[in-house]
């Protein structure tokens, strides 16, 4: 029922105050009860906004991981294959080779395999490390052993025991390798035992 002064339902009366549920308010009053709640809101959202762009870039670079890297474990294991098949090649003496032809079959059936199988390692990005001749780098190899009087510059790869592997910018695995000893320093031997710059990640 509406009466001279005021009016139900919050309508503003005469004096232009609101029914709150409580005391009235003047419209002044609401306006600045309005403000100060849309200030607040607005700096939740502001404070908001930074932990949901965090958020969304952790889960593109975990599907960016998962799309490169998902393949990790598999990928281990048939470097085992790999190997296995390097293996059977330099077990067959050249001069065998020469004399006996369905050896030397059998070992052109063996080579093949063994680039297809590079072939489709490198499909996923998988790339083979053989650095004999190169500078040592801790990030890629691991010393085995060092070879002194071979007339390489120190730290020279002069050996190789193991092929690595790689997976995009991770390491599956180092390559094993023999390194030459006591002969001239490389140029540029500025970094011992690792690169002149850069590192690789060893997550995988």
């Amino acid at each position: 029922m509406m009466t001279d002064d005021k009016t139900e339902n919050g309508m503003p009366n005469d004096q232009g105050e609101i029914e709150t549920g409580g005391e009235p308010q003047s419209l002044e009053e609401a306006l600045a009860a309005a403000r100060a709640e849309a200030a607040q809101m607005k700096d939740q959202a502001l404070r908001a906004m930074p932990e949901t762009e965090n958020t969304r870039r952790r889960a593109a670079r975990d599907k960016d991981d998962a799309q490169k890297y998902g393949i990790t474990n598999f990928a281990r294991e048939m470097l085992n294959v790999a190997d296995n098949l390097r293996r059977a090649l330099e077990a067959i003496p050249a001069e065998t080779l020469q004399s006996d032809e369905a050896l030397k079959t059998l070992y052109d059936g063996v080579a093949a395999t063994e680039r297809q199988l590079e072939a489709a390692l490198g499909k996923q990005q998988i790339q083979r490390i053989w650095p004999e001749g190169e500078r040592f780098d801790s990030n890629f190899h691991q010393a085995m052993f060092e070879v002194p009087d071979t007339g390489k510059p120190a730290g020279t790869v002069v050996q190789v025991l193991q092929a690595g592997y790689k997976i995009h910018d991770r390491l599956l695995r180092p390559a094993l390798v023999g390194v030459a000893k006591g002969g001239p320093a490389a140029a540029n031997d500025t970094v011992p035992n690792g690169p002149a710059g850069g590192t690789i990640d060893t997550k995988a």
